[in-house]
């Protein structure tokens, strides 16, 4: 595909995508060093500051690299997943994996560090959770995971509370659809409030031992029917 010149906005995005398309189309292949800036701005029509920053978006999604006085090469023919994509993508029983690590620990670090400000908090989202269990699976879901992320946040860690905001677009998702595959609320519709208790009672007792084992049990349990589905 011969290069062009371009209309005239929005350059960038036009640049970005010009050239992305040589490379995914295997103008380009892995390890060629692209042409300068100068003759790549005069074979599209712009100036070298907009190739430059359509060369920065292609470094970006992993598709290009410079190296320090060679230039800029080709390292990839697809643009690298975003992390919101992976975990779209990702088998819930997998997200859970990682979801146990996460949250484990963040339980057992919430029993040693929980205030009292985290203990009403804890206690309001659980109130809460049991309230959304006379409602649809949605709303108990939702219920459900707005008491998972008040135990992380008592965990005092931002790092942990990141990782698990992360989760919770692609989990919310997947649980929903599990609880309604599963008929889980069919015969409890307060489905694992017995565990759910005992886990605020440890946070509360600062029982960290308590806490995680608490937690584990109960995503094992959620883990086993995933792996059976």
């Amino acid at each position: 595909m011969p290069l062009g010149a371009l209309r005239p906005s929005p350059l960038v995005e036009q640049a970005t995508q010009h050239l992305r398309d040589q490379i995914t189309e295997g103008h380009w292949p892995v390890g060629t060093k692209l042409p300068a800036e100068t003759a790549l701005a005069k074979a599209l029509g712009i100036g070298r500051s907009t190739v430059r920053e359509a060369l920065r978006a292609l470094s970006g999604a992993g598709l290009v690299q410079a190296r320090q006085g060679a230039g800029v090469f080709v390292i990839a023919t697809e643009p690298a997943e975003d992390w919101p994509t992976r975990l779209r993508r990702a088998a819930l029983s997998d997200l859970y994996e990682v979801r146990m690590l996460i949250e484990v620990e963040a339980a057992q670090l919430a029993a040693r560090r929980r205030t009292d400000g985290d203990l009403a908090l804890i206690g309001a989202a659980l109130d809460r959770r049991r309230a959304a269990a006379s409602g649809d699976t949605t709303g108990f879901v939702d219920a459900d995971i707005a008491l998972h992320a008040a135990v992380v946040a008592a965990a005092h860690n931002p790092v942990l509370t990141a990782l698990f905001a992360e989760f919770v677009p692609a989990l919310r998702q997947g649980l929903i659809e599990l609880v309604e595959l599963l008929d889980l609320r069919v015969d409890d519709p307060n489905h694992g409030d017995t565990g759910h208790s005992a886990l605020v009672d440890a946070i509360t007792a600062s029982d960290a031992d308590a806490a995680g084992d608490v937690l584990r049990d109960e995503l094992n349990q959620t883990l086993a029917h995933l792996r059976t589905t």
